[in-house]
């Protein structure tokens, strides 16, 4: 069991040296890594990740499953690099630009988001695997050193990414549910939910609640689904960089509060060392 937890701990495509491997032989079907990796993403963002197997993706390609294990070794080592190639979707401000942190924070936040939303499956697979392929990595680093130009001390990082990408890892992945539901329905997001809000109001235990509800979405306003979206989210990420600004107030003051009652007394006074 331990060895077991430990390879899961370990596996990953970028760790084994694998990345960019193919086995010995001639190159089969005229195929390439790239080309499978591109029909994968077709494949994800089209059917969704329940319904991918390599017999699918195999016949997408027109050639058998094991002219793609030439390319790569299992399905998971395919998904994880389907994952870290949408991953270079982002665009990624530049730290060292001189942009104000907040602006750069919105901006990673609505790209992640957009990401989410584009490919509904990859919120599925984030997580699942070690994420330290390139794209992914890139991402990484430029969240921990906008966030550090925040002003927060070190210690405060991980809690402050952690507040706004889980945020938006969450938002982006109901909103994705939402659209894959809307597809599958053969609707648009608006037509599935006028048709879930109908369904609702048939429920009579639901009927206070949902009465609030809609009182609660006519005072935010908007049209439609995407723009009550957008104008949630919007706001709440607003709120999160208010929270961080707060906090960088209340760390600074405990800070400086801190070294005050560390400071050595002066002569005649308490505290006197």
């Amino acid at each position: 069991m331990a060895k077991a937890a430990e390879k899961a701990a370990r596996s990953s495509v970028w760790l084994e040296g694998k990345a960019h491997r193919r086995r010995g032989g001639g190159q089969p079907s005229g195929l390439d890594r790239d080309r499978i990796i591109e029909v994968t993403v077709r494949l994800l963002d089209a059917e969704g990740l329940p319904k991918f197997s390599m017999r699918r993706l195999a016949g997408e390609l027109n050639v058998t499953a094991m002219s793609v294990y030439w390319y790569v070794d299992t399905k998971d080592d395919l998904l994880e690099l389907a994952l870290d190639k949408v991953m270079g979707e982002m665009r990624l401000p530049d730290p060292d630009a001189g942009e104000d942190w907040r602006d750069q924070v919105r901006a990673l936040a609505r790209e992640y988001r957009t990401l989410l939303v584009r490919h509904p499956w990859v919120s599925a697979l984030v997580g699942v695997f070690l994420n330290i392929g390139p794209n992914s990595l890139a991402f990484s680093r430029v969240v921990q050193r906008v966030v550090r130009r925040t002003g927060l001390p070190v210690k405060r990082m991980t809690s402050t990414i952690s507040a706004v990408f889980q945020f938006v890892y969450g938002y982006g992945t109901l909103e994705g549910h939402l659209a894959s539901r809307a597809t599958a329905g053969g609707m648009s997001v608006d037509e599935y939910f006028q048709q879930a809000l109908d369904a609702v109001t048939a429920a009579p235990q639901a009927a206070e609640v949902l009465q609030e509800s809609r009182e609660i979405m006519a005072a935010r306003g908007g049209d439609t689904v995407a723009e009550m979206l957008e104008r949630d989210f919007e706001f709440a990420l607003e709120l999160l960089i208010a929270g961080i600004e707060a906090m960088v107030t209340r760390e600074a003051e405990a800070s400086g509060a801190e070294e005050a009652s560390e400071a050595p007394g002066t002569p005649g006074t308490p505290g006197e060392s």
